[in-house]
């Protein structure tokens, strides 16, 4: 490689040159050794490359799809991954419930995950970031993974539902073998269909079938991988009389709705709830464009922009048109003559690939048309089980901590805050809203109905490194999805390993809420853990305690709190919060919190200071 020879070296050279020369390559060197350390850190923080597994035939197991064979994990567990649960949902069975796989007369080798549903590619789906935006997955992608433990049987089973916005992710994005070896477990996680082809509502596709016409493919397959866990799990060491199912973000969202779905009663016993939240969507926001009460990215709205892609219409109007003059048959064929590729064209992803659009619609066979105080208040309108709802007290973050508006950064790689204080308050009330709508609102009704066994937690472990003299402890704290890993006892899922010191407190915690969520899934109720040793975390309401805080002994530990939040009480402690160092921040703060709950108060946003701006002129975000 030829050397770099700097122009200062050169005779001649003045020595005003040979200052700016001299500056610009220590410049140029900084930026090298910066580079060169952090692709080192980078790498030497990835896991070590593993070698293929190998098919062990001890393994070998009958289901209604066929005899499938798996492999054993590092952690000794028995795993079986990308099982088939439900037939491909292609061709003619695109936008349609799913149906029970097929028989295959050969053995089935299950090594490796199924293929994630379509998706535009991202980080958080483990396929990458590219300039463009790419789609990532198959349309065949209805797989689940097992971990079992050797010689199973009658064992508790718990079904993970991933996050990602109903969007994005994958059943494979976490590993239960840790899980389910540490506490006698079977654990499954299961993929679903995502975005147009989870939640679509086309009036062109109706059959007559309230399953088919529900547009909650998503949905369905999250009942469908239930109904394969009831029929086949005994086979892989599991009790199907004793299944939890729990989720995070939209997976949690997907858990209130397998509590919500009268299709998914007797599935399940039990439900784990981290950082959820939930709220059916009136089927016309997904069947109509968006001046008639639809979505911006409703179905008839997807089409018209698919219309103008291919050049059928020149535009929007001319779209609408087009499709008004259709009849079902060339609707249907012309829906179904679209590759995924051609659908995702169509649409913008956001934050991490995830896409606005509507989903888990109150349709009145597979989700109840009922707003969700109401649903979980009654304990004829919802599955009545045993539950655990949580929240973790920074969830913004994640979503803050890349983001110019509150971030700064030089050259891509060193980041740092622009307003501390203000970063801080946004997290704050973000973390509390959320849990006011994912946990106590819920706990209210959930108690209300009679369920005397609804447990609420926070977490607050805040305990990450500084990269590049970034305080990750600051800008993500106890952020959105960081509970996961100290739940599956596994912390390289979503790319995030690097976010975690592994010390002696992370493994501690972690430990903990394995424990927790296994005791859960023995009995219904997280007691002081599966072996008793645990600070007893007690129901909502007894002995005048509400949530279980986890956190490490040098943050105060795992103990009982008695806080309950409502929108009124945050409202008051929001209005009177004088450490807002910027005021417009502090009024889309207001906006942003109480728009969508019926609280918002024009006088009293006025009172506030807050005239010089608009409320419709405020982001939602």
């Amino acid at each position: 490689m030829r050397r770099f020879q700097p122009r200062a070296s050169l005779p001649g050279a003045s020595k005003f040159e040979r200052g700016i020369v001299k500056k610009a390559a220590i410049i140029l060197i900084a930026i090298a050794v910066v580079v060169v350390a952090g692709g080192v850190l980078y790498i030497a923080g990835l896991p070590e490359p593993k070698a293929p597994p190998v098919r062990d035939n001890t393994t070998l197991r009958n289901t209604e799809g066929g005899e499938v064979v798996g492999f054993i994990d590092d952690f000794g567990a028995r795993a079986w991954m990308g099982v088939p649960f439900a037939a491909p949902p292609v061709g003619e069975l695109r936008w349609r419930a799913p149906q029970p796989p097929a028989r295959s007369a050969a053995v089935t080798e299950t090594l490796a995950a199924g293929p994630m549903c379509p998706q535009f590619a991202s980080i958080l789906s483990g396929d990458g970031l590219d300039s463009e935006p790419s789609v990532a997955g198959n349309e065949d992608c209805l797989y689940l993974n097992i971990w079992s433990p050797p010689n199973a049987r009658d064992l508790p089973v718990m079904v993970w539902i991933h996050g990602g916005g109903n969007t994005i992710g994958h059943a494979g994005s976490f590993i239960g073998a840790r899980l389910a070896t540490a506490h006698d477990l079977v654990v499954v996680t299961t993929n679903y269909r995502l975005g147009v082809f989870g939640w679509f509502n086309h009036p062109a596709l109706q059959t007559g079938d309230p399953a088919d016409d529900s547009g909650n493919y998503g949905t369905l397959d999250l009942v469908r991988a239930l109904e394969w866990t009831r029929d086949n799990i005994a086979a892989f060491g599991g009790d199907p009389g004793r299944v939890t199912v729990f989720g995070e973000s939209a997976g949690a969202y997907n858990t209130l709705a397998m509590m919500a779905s009268p299709l998914a009663a007797g599935l399940f016993h039990r439900a784990v709830v981290q950082s959820g939240g939930f709220e059916s969507t009136d089927p016309v926001r997904g069947r109509n464009h968006s001046d008639d009460g639809g979505h911006d990215f409703s179905a008839p709205e997807i089409v018209d922009r698919l219309l103008v892609a291919d050049g059928s219409a020149a535009n929007a109007r001319g779209a609408r048109e087009h499709q008004q003059a259709w009849d079902s048959a060339e609707a249907r064929d012309y829906l179904y003559g679209k590759s995924p590729g051609e659908i995702f064209a169509a649409l913008d992803g956001g934050a991490f690939g995830m896409i606005d659009l509507p989903d888990s619609f109150g349709d009145g066979h597979v989700l109840p048309n009922l707003p969700t105080d109401e649903i979980f208040s009654s304990a004829g309108n919802h599955n009545q089980v045993p539950v655990v709802l949580g929240v973790n007290r920074d969830e913004p973050t994640l979503f803050m901590t890349r983001d110019p508006r509150y971030v700064d950064n030089i050259l891509g790689i060193f980041y740092s805050l622009k307003d501390e204080q203000t970063y801080r308050s946004l997290a704050h009330y973000g973390g509390r809203a959320w849990k006011v709508r994912g946990v106590d609102e819920l706990a209210r009704a959930m108690t209300a109905s009679g369920n005397r066994h609804v447990y609420a937690y926070r977490f607050d472990w805040d305990e990450e490194p500084s990269i590049m003299g970034y305080d990750l402890s600051v800008a993500l704290g106890a952020a959105h999805a960081l509970e996961i890993g100290f739940v599956f006892g596994e912390f390289n899922g979503l790319g995030l390993g690097y976010v975690y010191p592994d010390d002696e407190n992370q493994w501690r915690l972690s430990n903990s809420m394995m424990s927790y969520w296994a005791e859960f899934a023995y009995t219904g109720d997280p007691g002081s853990g599966r072996g008793a040793t645990e600070t007893p975390w007690l129901a909502w309401g007894q002995n005048g305690q509400t949530q279980i805080i986890l956190d490490t002994p040098d943050d105060g530990g795992i103990r009982m709190d008695d806080e309950s939040l409502t929108y009124e009480t945050l409202k008051a402690e929001l209005i009177a919060d004088a450490d807002f160092g910027d005021k417009f921040v502090h009024c889309a703060t207001y906006v942003r919190t109480f728009r969508d709950t019926g609280l918002f108060d024009g006088a009293e946003y006025e009172a506030l200071g807050c005239s010089a701006w608009p409320p419709e002129s405020i982001s939602r975000f």
